[in-house]
């Protein structure tokens, strides 16, 4: 780094949270401390912010689901993280299902995410939701061509349902590039602490990824409504990839921002 530091830049490098972001890296980058740092002063005002959704959301029994999609090793998972870690437990839900079972494999597809819908005052956050059967079950051959017709024909109106019964319903889809697919696959193998992050699906994942992009293109061209539509964050970068997803999920809602926490 050959440029002065500002007294505002030493001064955030002289914090705590600088100090800790520096010695926990084998080598020292600066200019990456720094974006962390302001990175970090967001977060925190943003995460007052859904202090107030949710505060307002139990106030007023109101419903909020947050859905998350993308590609494997998008970031669905930290972006719920971040959002969700300094409120209220007891009022949200973070939804990841498995593979059906087999009484599932024979109910009506939406019934398992039905099962998990908030009660009043809550938010679910679901990481991966209904939107399984319009990209990675057909693209991975675990349903059929009819099962697949079917839910692209009834999921609008089902999220019309939904709306009409008021829940409020955010849809977003976290969007990377498959170099850094790759890159964040190759860190999860080298970890032995998140190497059990990595599935067969995941790792068909790149060699299928133009399938991938069909699936997806077809999913927003039948369900990217005007009622329900769809919020495209770019997530090469996670830190400005959970900054626009809460600023979009507090956008989206309209809760009371002048309540009293």
């Amino acid at each position: 780094m050959n440029r002065e530091l500002s007294s505002s830049e030493l001064k955030k490098l002289n914090s705590k949270k600088g100090l800790i972001s520096i010695l926990s890296k084998d080598s020292i980058n600066v200019d990456r401390t720094l974006r962390y740092i302001e990175y970090e002063r967001k977060l925190v005002k943003l995460q007052i912010e859904v202090i107030k959704l949710q505060t307002w959301a139990i106030n007023n029994n109101e419903r909020v689901i947050i859905l998350f999609e993308g590609r494997d090793a998008a970031g669905k998972g930290g972006a719920i993280r971040r959002i969700t870690e300094r409120i209220n437990p007891r009022h949200i839900k973070i939804v990841a299902l498995p593979k059906p079972t087999e009484d599932e494999q024979t109910q009506w597809y939406f019934q398992r995410y039905i099962e998990q819908f908030p009660k009043a005052g809550e938010m679910v956050f679901f990481n991966r939701s209904w939107y399984n059967r319009a990209v990675l079950e057909p693209v991975n051959g675990f349903c059929s061509d009819e099962q697949y017709t079917t839910f692209m024909g009834q999921v609008n109106d089902f999220e019309r349902m939904v709306l009409e019964s008021g829940i409020h319903l955010v849809k977003i889809y976290m969007s990377i590039s498959k170099k850094e697919q790759a890159k964040r696959f190759d860190d999860l193998r080298s970890d032995p602490l998140k190497q059990w992050k990595m599935s067969p699906v995941d790792e068909r994942a790149q060699e299928l990824w133009d399938d991938y992009t069909k699936y997806k293109q077809a999913m927003f061209t039948i369900t990217d409504t005007q009622k329900s539509p769809w919020k495209v964050i770019k997530a090469n970068r996670k830190t400005e990839a959970r900054v626009n997803t809460i600023n979009h999920i507090l956008k989206s809602i309209p809760y009371d921002k002048d309540i009293q926490i």
